[in-house]
């Protein structure tokens, strides 16, 4: 365990370690005391605890003895074609399900079906989808299905009736500073609150993401002689522009100067190898979310505000499908520079 990600050796066990899904967590538990669940379809952000819940049911369901041959685990954006379903998972559904040894029975559930777990299932084609609801059908009694997907808007709407749905929301900031906390107790590290709310608004509700930047956190910005963590320049270390930088960006927009405005993008942005993305989000934070009485949001109008956060989407969106990062941070700072 010492030698494993913390993201793995901090998975929850159970239904009761699972952070900021409550309503999901206590559904699951009342159904884990009948042992009688549906199909299930999980769907929410990334870094939610989809995955996580799903396998700590199986084990609370099974226990380790028997979960290896009663659960199927699969990630759709891997296999995702309707030969896959036709196979691999049509096979596992119709297999008879095994017997329990009597200290299994002692210890667990063990109910009598076997659990398929579909991973990133949005990703799955529609041909696949629409094979793999005659098999939930046709084995109802002795496999049950969980799909988990980010976008249940891409699972057809065949398939979706077929499964109670289960909401995964962001992770709540008070549960998130708990469990980052429990993390760095168990790991000696002494951490500060704001450090540890710092990689949660980093995180923007991601746990897995939160536990994977405190691990590096722990690993780059040790204090050797204290065995404390610093929180200077905790923003460089992930890639995000600190705020000075941001100063410096609002400045030269500011001077309206074309020149000064393409070597400094060019100079302090792009050649320091700050992401395109990252920038866009340090500029919506700065012009339309920032609370500081004194910052930009107050004195610009609602129209300027407008325009701005017209031209962060049209960057964003051309990044996104693929655009010249480096033309499209320049494109948007001259059209900031004009609204200003």
């Amino acid at each position: 365990m010492t030698d494993q990600p913390w993201i793995e050796k901090y998975r929850p066990k159970s239904l009761s370690e699972v952070a900021s899904q409550s309503t999901t967590t206590n559904i699951l538990q009342k159904s884990l005391q009948s042992a009688n669940l549906p199909h299930m379809l999980f769907y929410g952000p990334p870094g939610t605890g989809k995955t996580s819940t799903i396998l700590a049911l199986a084990h609370e369901l099974y226990g380790p003895n028997l979960i290896h041959s009663r659960v199927l685990e699969l990630n759709a954006s891997d296999e995702r074609g309707i030969s896959i379903v036709r196979d691999r998972i049509k096979n596992f559904a119709r297999l008879a399900v095994s017997n329990p040894t009597s200290e299994d029975k002692l210890k667990y559930p063990c109910p009598p079906y076997k659990l398929i777990i579909l991973d990133e299932a949005d990703s799955m084609t529609s041909d696949a989808q629409s094979a793999l609801r005659r098999t939930m059908e046709n084995y109802a009694s002795v496999t049950r299905f969980c799909l988990i997907c980010n976008y249940v808007t891409k699972i057809i709407d065949p398939l979706a009736s077929r499964c109670s749905k289960f909401r995964f929301r962001s992770l709540d900031e008070n549960m998130g500073i708990q469990r980052l906390k429990f993390i760095a107790d168990k790991e000696n590290i002494n951490i500060k609150d704001n450090v540890i709310l710092e990689i949660l608004q980093i995180c923007e509700g991601d746990l897995r993401r939160a536990v994977n930047l405190l691990q590096c956190v722990s690993t780059v910005l040790s204090d050797n002689e204290t065995g404390s963590v610093s929180d200077i320049k905790i923003k460089e270390v992930f890639g995000h522009l600190p705020d000075n930088l941001i100063e410096e960006t609002i400045s030269v927009l500011k001077s309206k100067n074309i020149i000064n405005i393409i070597t400094f993008t060019e100079e302090e942005l792009i050649k320091k190898g700050y992401s395109a993305a990252f920038i866009i989000i340090a500029l919506h934070q700065r012009f339309l979310i920032s609370n500081n009485s004194n910052s930009l949001t107050s004195q610009l109008s609602s129209d300027q505000m407008n325009k701005i956060s017209q031209i962060l989407w049209q960057t964003d969106k051309r990044i996104s499908v693929g655009c010249n990062e480096n033309v499209q941070v320049l494109d948007c700072m001259f059209k900031l520079c004009k609204v200003l």
